[in-house]
């Protein structure tokens, strides 16, 4: 697991208005404050092929994401890839915050900027991870 300090979507996330970070000596942690359930962070990376499935589905409607889900199974994370996503998920999965990035030039670069989820919603991208 990493630390939510070395994520390149910490500055997003400490601005989110539904999260609280506390910082101590030796850790920092987040905060879902409407239900008070620690967020802990998660970098998984995929394949190009995995990767391009991971972007399609981030950008359908909830409904069709869940049935190609059903009907094809969740995208596999591997070990070194092409796409890497920054995952930020509440331990009660009803906050998700997350960042899909593209190798190219290298360096990983933003596909899209960070998009943060709430109740169902959060469920349904939990279920997709």
């Amino acid at each position: 697991m990493s630390s939510i300090k070395h994520l390149e979507m910490a500055a997003a996330l400490s601005v989110y208005t539904h999260i609280e970070i506390k910082k101590s000596l030796f850790s920092t942690k987040a905060i879902y404050t409407p239900t008070l359930s620690q967020v802990k962070p998660y970098i998984l990376e995929y394949s190009p092929s995995e990767g391009g499935r991971l972007e399609r589905l981030l950008e359908m409607p909830f409904d069709k994401m869940a049935t190609d889900i059903v009907q094809k199974g969740k995208p596999v994370a591997g070990v070194n890839g092409n796409f890497r996503l920054e995952l930020c998920l509440s331990d009660d999965h009803q906050f998700c915050g997350l960042q899909l990035f593209r190798f190219g030039d290298f360096k990983y670069n933003p596909v899209f900027e960070p998009r943060f989820y709430e109740g169902k919603d959060a469920e349904t991208i939990a279920q997709l991870i």
